[in-house]
């Protein structure tokens, strides 16, 4: 490649990798970061729309799953808005900007930025997201503090950030200082999420876990040992120091169940949830197939609190705790299969690509530290979807779809002799 061609790439480079670090940096500190992220991505993309297409079609076998599972999830709100009219068009904001995101990952492959942008804004959004919460639990005494987020969807994302900066420092694990620090951003993230006292979010730490010994290879590594279990003893032993909190709520949780189950109060966080998820089941099992839309499962419920079959303390909540639910009660069958496709499709993409890559080769470990890190994230919002909505949220539901085609572009950039399509014009 000549020079001359080299230096037209790289204002465009630069310009895309700044838009990159940007994404993580501003999600939890910035009222409107994610929204801001995700218009400047599309609207780059529009800038050179030809260019785009042509950076992805090369890759459209590998993706194309991925892109059809963001597509069945938009195309089922377009049926959902022309069956029912009374739901309104805006049922159609969230799954279409979600499809959207999908120019972020064609801007990486035309731009080839280096990954280090996501790494390190990841690490800084961590960093930065710490004393943001800590000011408010410590300072202003708010007992779940949130941000600009609620305190559960500020909880959830800090985890996210936590656990891909903990790839990012198993991406630099032959650079001591930098892994050092994206380990310290690992840290912040873990501590902030733990400040928020989101107790959903700790299932995700038990499946990261999980994955990280699946991956023996990782464990080869000295540093990635130390790393591992210095941050996984962090969590453990916060759940001992009364001030986080964690092990009070943790046992609250399990006095709450047996509240529920005896018949007692109804009106705590796991009983509200297990009195919603009675009530959804009654739902779903009445319309198993094409479910409800959303205002009409909320008059359902309260026909039900009405009758005497559930607890009036859940009037109040806006939905019903648990993604899978969610998707049944207001989807049906097509639905579940919506949420289904858009954690499956990217998590076999993510697991492929870690298929196919060896630790052993610099070429291909590249692409080791962005499918890594697109696992924890399936996987993140998988876990939060056991106890909370986290696709209800606008911020929370593009945060995930940014993060993964950023990451997937990443993979799929390392590919050894690939090269970017430049054709002529836009």
């Amino acid at each position: 490649m000549n020079n001359k061609s080299l230096m037209s790439r790289e204002p465009m480079q630069v310009w895309i990798g700044f838009q990159v670090f940007l994404f993580p940096f501003l999600s939890l500190t910035t009222p409107s970061g994610i929204g801001f992220s995700s218009l400047l991505f599309l609207l780059s993309a529009l800038c050179v729309p030809r260019k785009s297409w042509a950076a992805l079609s090369p890759h459209w076998r590998e993706i194309r799953w991925v892109v059809a599972a963001f597509w069945f999830q938009f195309a089922l709100a377009i049926v959902a808005v022309a069956v029912r009219p009374e739901a309104g068009l805006d049922y159609l904001d969230k799954p279409s900007r979600m499809l959207l995101g999908l120019s972020s990952m064609a801007l990486v492959l035309l731009a080839r930025p280096s990954p280090t942008a996501l790494w390190w804004g990841v690490v800084a959004g961590s960093l930065a997201a710490l004393p943001f919460v800590a000011w408010q639990r410590i300072v202003l005494q708010i007992e779940r503090p949130g941000g600009f987020l609620n305190a559960i969807t500020f909880g959830d994302l800090a985890m996210v950030l936590g656990l891909v900066a903990l790839a990012a420092a198993i991406d630099y694990r032959h650079h001591t200082r930098k892994a050092v620090l994206a380990g310290v951003g690992a840290l912040a993230g873990l501590a902030a999420c733990m400040l928020t006292g989101t107790r959903g979010a700790w299932i995700a730490l038990a499946l990261a876990a999980l994955l990280f010994l699946s991956y023996a290879q990782l464990l080869r590594s000295r540093k990635v040992r130390l790393l591992l279990a210095g941050s996984f003893t962090l969590v453990a032993a916060a759940f001992f120091v009364p001030a986080t909190g964690m092990q009070e709520r943790a046992l609250q949780g399990v006095d709450d169940v047996q509240t529920w189950v005896d018949g007692g109060n109804v009106f705590t966080n796991v009983g509200t949830r297990l009195e919603l998820w009675k009530g959804a089941t009654i739902l779903i099992e009445e319309r198993p197939l094409f479910g409800l839309d959303r205002n009409t499962v909320r008059a359902e419920i309260r026909r039900l609190v009405e009758q005497g079959t559930l607890d009036p303390a859940i009037l109040s909540l806006e939905h019903l705790h648990n993604d899978a639910l969610q998707a049944l009660a207001t989807g049906g069958v097509f639905g579940l299969l919506s949420w289904i496709g858009i954690l499956a499709a990217p998590f076999v993409f993510f697991a492929r690509q870690m298929g196919r890559v060896s630790l052993d080769r610099g070429g291909q470990a590249t692409r080791f530290a962005p499918a890594l890190a697109g696992m924890l994230v399936v996987l993140c919002y998988f876990s939060f979807g056991l106890t909370e909505v986290i696709f209800w949220s606008l911020k929370g539901s593009m945060f995930y779809a940014l993060m993964v085609f950023l990451l997937m572009g990443f993979c799929l950039a390392a590919r050894p002799g690939e090269t970017k399509v430049e054709p002529r014009g836009n």
